[in-house]
């Protein structure tokens, strides 16, 4: 992975204002504040996407968005908590490092994530499922 402006952040070479940190994860507040008490939560392992970190990684960084989302919700009591991860730039993901967005909503706040909704039928759903059944 490349050197990215988390992994600087992380790194202590640019200045944040930090929530939250433990030996895998880093949680900081978005410099781009969509609402008040925007957070990102980054893994502190230099990996790009969610299917690139372990289990354990993963497992912290829904705890500590748990504690933050519980905490922005006592701090700014929003109408409504969005927890967004994406990954790759096709999945919305902008900054090559794993993280997740806790992200307070109040209503017409301009924050929108649509898409197109397909109905295949039980029986394609069904295929699907069997495809990657656990």
């Amino acid at each position: 992975m490349t050197t990215t402006i988390f992994t600087r952040i992380i790194a202590g070479e640019l200045p944040c204002a930090k929530v939250y940190e433990d030996e895998l994860v880093f949680a900081f507040m978005d410099a781009g504040q969509v609402n008040p008490g925007h957070v990102i939560v980054a893994s502190k392992a230099p990996v790009e996407t969610l299917m690139d970190a372990d289990e354990a990684t993963a497992r912290a960084m829904m705890a500590a968005a748990w504690r933050i989302a519980r905490a922005v919700q006592a701090a700014f009591a929003p109408a409504g908590m969005t927890i967004l991860q994406a990954n790759q730039p096709a999945g919305w993901q902008t900054v090559p490092h794993l993280h997740l967005h806790v992200l307070p909503r109040h209503a017409d706040d301009g924050v929108e994530l649509t898409w197109p909704r397909k109905e295949p039928g039980l029986e394609k759903l069904r295929e699907l499922a069997a495809m990657i059944r656990l």
